[in-house]
């Protein structure tokens, strides 16, 4: 029930170093419908927060490109250098930064001293704090402590959420919804999660909603126990609130705790990305120089070799939702399901972001990565186009999104490298499983969704595209708005 520790090898230019990735969701899933439960596996499903570290000891200062790559035999970015990778600096020279907008971060439990941690991270970066940075304890969260069962990636991913949301959108509000529980999804977690995400909607306290977590549909019992647990984006939908979702860190499969195994040898995605009113966020690897120019092509995030086990980005075809409106323009590669991701950001673990995270006896830096980095990233440039659309929230932007694809607008950018595909090896019986993946091509794809975006097109054309297309979703062959009660 506590988090799962990898540990790999990486040669760098100073020899080969040890490093650690993270992999949060060590609960006892129960398999979907068809898929029996393996010997001595017990039901319930542990929430997972999509963040994976590259070092297990934090750093005194944070590291350099140099200093990653002479370490670790990977790379490290700063705040200038994502936002030039995005395009982002004419927007900052406009006045676009996404003043006047807020972005919701939902996580469990929190980290303890992120106040304080926004506040190293903005001095080290030059980065002006937040015009307003409010904390929501929806619950009653428990105080920070190490021998709560995830406690401690929960803060990882807290934490990089909020400085990345604020590093892309310096100018943006933050809200922190932080929850109680990441215990047993449908029965004490996940309606947790719903009911602060409702209450946020329902009160309007935010514009865009940042989710970096999600669990595998194959870990529910069957359909009807995850539709139940949809009224949150139902709720945003209609009150034209943006939703995102991380698309996950496993590749075309999702992780389980079973007999040996730690993913299923089977393609299967996450939800709530594969929900149809949620964007789903993929990952992709930036090869970046000091000044955040690309020294290489972006291509798929898929560090599966480096790791020896899945880590790469998510996507496939959902099992319990049908094709959304806004995907029959890609029917070709979704045929009749939901497919994901649909857009996709910085999520390399080899091509790392850096955050600074306090836990008692431990502060420092750490270079991480993840489509809990994707997700965030998103949220600013979200926000961004809110500020451009006269301050007022989107809403559902996927008809945008796939318009503006097909369209050709420059601010959605193909990504034409990498494939999905990821290996593991059971601890029970040493027998290597691969689980094929996809490949990224110019069109839309199940690796990278439509591509990644340049941040100064992207926000003027998906505002423009938004109010050309509008923001209805319609699903399967109901005539009506995607709204159904279960």
């Amino acid at each position: 029930m506590g988090r799962l520790c990898r540990r790999f090898l990486l040669a760098g230019a100073a020899g080969t170093a040890l490093v650690a990735g993270w992999l949060v969701g060590a609960g006892s899933p129960l398999p979907g419908s068809g898929t029996p439960l393996a010997a001595g596996q017990r039901s319930g499903l542990r929430l997972q927060p999509l963040v994976r570290t590259l070092v297990s000891a934090p750093l005194s200062k944070p590291p350099t490109e140099r200093f990653c790559l002479a370490s670790y035999g990977t790379l490290c970015y700063g705040p200038s250098q994502i936002e030039a990778a995005y395009n982002e600096l004419p927007l900052f020279r406009q006045g676009l930064n996404g003043r006047g907008e807020t972005i919701v971060v939902v996580d469990s439990f929190g980290a303890p001293e992120i106040r304080q941690d926004l506040a190293v991270f903005d001095r080290e970066y030059g980065l002006a704090p937040p015009p307003a940075f409010t904390i929501l304890k929806y619950g009653p969260v428990p105080t920070y402590a190490p021998t709560i069962p995830t406690a401690t990636s929960w803060a990882e991913e807290t934490t990089l959420d909020v400085e990345w949301s604020h590093a892309i959108a310096p100018g943006a509000k933050i809200l922190l919804v932080e929850t109680a529980t990441a215990e047993t999804v449908g029965v004490t977690g996940f309606p947790t999660i719903v009911n602060a995400e409702n209450y946020v909607i329902s009160h309007r306290l935010g514009d865009v909603i940042s989710q970096s977590f999600g669990a595998g549909e194959a870990t529910f019992s069957g359909p009807a126990t995850l539709l139940r647990l949809r009224g949150a984006y139902q709720n945003a939908y209609r009150s034209g609130i943006t939703v995102l979702a991380a698309a996950g860190d496993s590749g075309p499969t999702q992780a389980v705790t079973a007999s040996g195994a730690q993913y299923f040898p089977f393609r299967d995605v996450g939800w709530p990305a594969s929900d149809p009113l949620v964007t789903a966020v993929g990952g992709t690897q930036l090869t970046l120089d000091t000044r955040g120019r690309a020294v290489a092509p972006v291509r798929v995030w898929n560090d599966t070799r480096l790791n020896g086990s899945p880590t790469a980005s998510s996507g496939g075809l959902s099992t319990v939702f049908t094709r959304p409106s806004y995907q029959a323009g890609v029917a070709g590669v979704v045929g009749a399901r939901r497919g994901v991701p649909d857009i996709s950001m910085s999520a390399s673990v080899s091509g790392a972001v850096n955050i600074y995270l306090s836990l008692p006896g431990s502060a420092g830096w750490f270079p991480i990565g993840g489509t809990s980095e994707a997700t965030p990233l998103f949220a600013g440039i979200v926000a961004i186009a809110d500020q451009l659309n006269t301050h007022r929230p989107l809403g559902m932007i996927d008809p945008a999104l796939y318009a503006m694809k097909a369209a050709h607008d420059p601010g959605i950018v193909s990504v034409t490298a990498g494939t999905t595909s990821v290996y593991f090896t059971t601890s029970a019986k040493k027998v290597t499983t691969t689980v094929d993946g996809f490949s990224a091509t110019a069109g839309y794809n199940l690796a990278t969704g439509l591509g990644t975006v340049t941040a100064t097109s992207f926000v003027h054309e998906l505002v423009q595209a938004v109010h050309q297309v509008g923001t209805n979703v319609t699903y399967g062959d109901s005539p009506t708005s995607f709204l159904p009660d279960t």
